[in-house]
């Protein structure tokens, strides 16, 4: 009940990316729900409904990232002085933010729940002339346990990684032992001043990937997959390997943020590349891992539009809706640290003002640590995207 005051007096900004999260929380159960439609449907083909299942894996981990990433930005979340006197500590805002979690993706699986049962026509007769209903084995009695469990994969998962990432800890011995404990941010910087320590690590991965690409594109077709939408001869290790490209990317990004603000504040910087460097530095860990996954999907699609090119089969519905999951919360996740980020700078942009910095400078150092990003990341993502995709257009 408490959970649900709060959410209620929220921030109407606030409760739109609850409502989002609840959006992808929907569209991957409405996925896992049609996995089980083809299960119904094609009773002798079990390799191909484990395999539809096996693509899901990917909105299920971005509907996650999303919700994680919403839960640990939520102002509810953060310890204020008074809270701990009424019995709200750290402890009990984690669990008030893995609730608020909860609800919004158990919400968005019933809408899932809701839509699959309509298209099958079990609540009100098919629609659209029954165009839905071999794609969703109307003429096969669904079952519900089954159902049920596909549609708990997501809230289960999001609220037990919400509930991990915002759990209580304490200050470390000999610095503020007297200081309560605090939630968890690993996206806020430990120490300012030092690097991520993930740069050498992305990069590996992302050597690596891209070897066992070139590897695999060479051996025969004993182990090929069927990509979403009907495309087959794939081989595993060529989609192994861009997995390990992708998290390369995503491991890189803060470092590759951090090295972004070295590169403004090299060679004499005036004022705004100082203040944009600097502040890229700051937020390199806060931006850096959302930007290195939505560079991970831009070079995934650039490598689906080389693959469907020419005489490709076309994209059917349900890959088309898997690909807007992942690229939409890709970019939504951020988004939403991005803002985070803006509202963390909040006090030194205003002491800035008060000092007499006009609003075109900070106007002009936003635009710069954006120019930068798109300049650094931008081509590198594409370079990758071109050597990822050469082996699997062969």
């Amino acid at each position: 009940m408490l959970a649900l005051r709060l959410a209620r007096g929220a921030h109407p900004l606030v409760q739109l990316r609850r409502l989002l999260v609840a959006a992808a929380s929907a569209g991957t159960g409405f996925l896992l729900l049609c996995t089980l439609g083809y299960a119904m449907g094609h009773p002798d083909a079990s390799g191909g409904a484990l395999l539809r299942l096996a693509w899901c894996v990917a909105p299920i981990a971005a509907t996650v990232y999303f919700a994680v990433t919403v839960a640990r930005t939520d102002p509810a979340t953060r310890p204020r002085s008074g809270l701990s006197a009424v019995g709200l500590g750290p402890a009990k805002l984690s669990v008030l933010a893995a609730i608020s979690t909860a609800v919004a993706c158990t919400l968005g699986s019933m809408v899932a729940l809701l839509v699959f049962l309509h298209l099958r026509g079990d609540l009100t007769g098919l629609p659209f002339d029954g165009a839905a209903s071999e794609l969703l084995a109307a003429d096969y009695p669904l079952p519900l346990a089954a159902a049920l469990t596909l549609l708990a994969l997501v809230p289960l998962t999001a609220t037990a990684a919400s509930a991990a990432v915002l759990r209580p800890r304490t200050a470390k011995p000999g610095k503020g032992q007297d200081e309560p404990a605090r939630l968890s941010a690993p996206a806020a910087p430990a120490e300012p001043g030092s690097p991520p320590s993930g740069l050498p690590w992305g990069i590996a991965l992302l050597a690596a990937g891209l070897a066992v690409e070139a590897y695999a594109s060479r051996s025969a077709g004993t182990s090929d997959l069927t990509l979403p939408g009907g495309l087959a001869g794939s081989p595993a290790g060529v989609l192994a390997g861009w997995t390990l490209t992708a998290i390369g990317l995503a491991l890189a990004g803060p470092g590759l943020t951090y090295l972004c603000g070295r590169i403004l504040q090299a060679a004499r910087p005036g004022a705004m590349r100082l203040l944009a460097g600097r502040g890229l530095q700051e937020e390199a860990r806060r931006i850096g891992q959302p930007l290195g996954v939505l560079c991970a999907v831009g070079s995934g699609a650039y490598a689906a539009l080389t693959l469907y090119a020419g005489d490709r089969p076309a994209i059917g519905p349900l890959t088309m809706l898997g690909a807007l999951l992942v690229a939409g919360c890709a970019v939504l996740t951020l988004a939403t640290v991005t803002i985070e980020a803006k509202h963390a700078r909040a006090d030194t942009t205003s002491a800035l003002l008060q000092l007499g910095a006009p609003s075109s400078m900070l106007r002009g150092t936003a635009a710069l640590r954006a120019g930068t990003l798109a300049v650094v990341i931008g081509p590198l993502t594409w370079i990758v995207a071109e050597l990822a995709a050469v082996p699997l257009a062969r």
